[in-house]
C-alpha cells in the first residue's frame, strides 16, 4: 500500500515494503501472486510539455506562412494587372486568380493580418472597379 505526502512523492507502507525491496517491480496479492511482475512507469518527462506547447504552436506558423505566401501572390497579381492595363491588355484569367487569392484564412499574427487584409482590400477595389466584385466573397 502506498502513501501519498505532498508533491514529492509516495511513501512506501505496509505490504509494498516487500514489493520494492525486490528490485522495484509491482507484485499483487493472493491469487495473482504468480503473474510475472510488471516493470514501473517512467513518468512522462518535462521535455514531453515543451513538445505539446510547440505543436500548438505549429498551426499558427502554418497560417501566417501561408497567409505570407498569399499576401506575395496578391501582390504580383496586382503588379501584373498594372503592367497590363498599361500595355492595353486585360486578361479575364488572371482577374479570376486574383478573386480566388482575396479568400483564405487570416493570419495568426495581428501586424500581418492587417498587412494582408490592406492587400486583399486594394485587390478587391481593383477587381470591382473593373466589374468583377460579383467573383468576391463577402466576408
Amino acid at each position: 500500500m502506498v502513501g501519498v505526502r505532498g508533491v514529492t512523492g509516495g511513501v512506501v507502507t505496509g505490504a509494498g515494503r516487500g514489493a520494492r525491496a525486490q528490485g522495484g517491480a509491482f507484485r499483487l496479492g493472493g491469487a495473482a501472486a504468480g503473474a510475472a511482475a510488471a516493470p514501473a512507469q517512467a513518468v512522462a518527462a518535462p521535455q514531453g510539455v515543451a513538445l505539446l506547447a510547440l505543436q500548438e504552436s505549429a498551426p499558427a506558423a502554418e497560417r501566417d506562412a501561408r497567409a505570407r505566401r498569399q499576401g506575395q501572390a496578391l501582390i504580383e497579381e496586382l503588379a501584373a494587372l498594372q503592367a497590363g492595363l498599361l500595355a492595353g491588355r486585360l486578361d479575364p484569367a488572371r482577374l479570376r486568380a486574383m478573386a480566388a487569392l482575396c479568400a483564405g484564412e487570416e493570419a495568426a499574427d495581428p501586424a500581418l493580418a492587417a498587412a494582408i487584409g490592406a492587400i486583399r482590400l486594394r485587390a478587391r477595389v481593383e477587381l470591382a472597379r473593373l466589374g468583377m466584385e460579383d467573383g468576391l466573397s463577402r466576408d
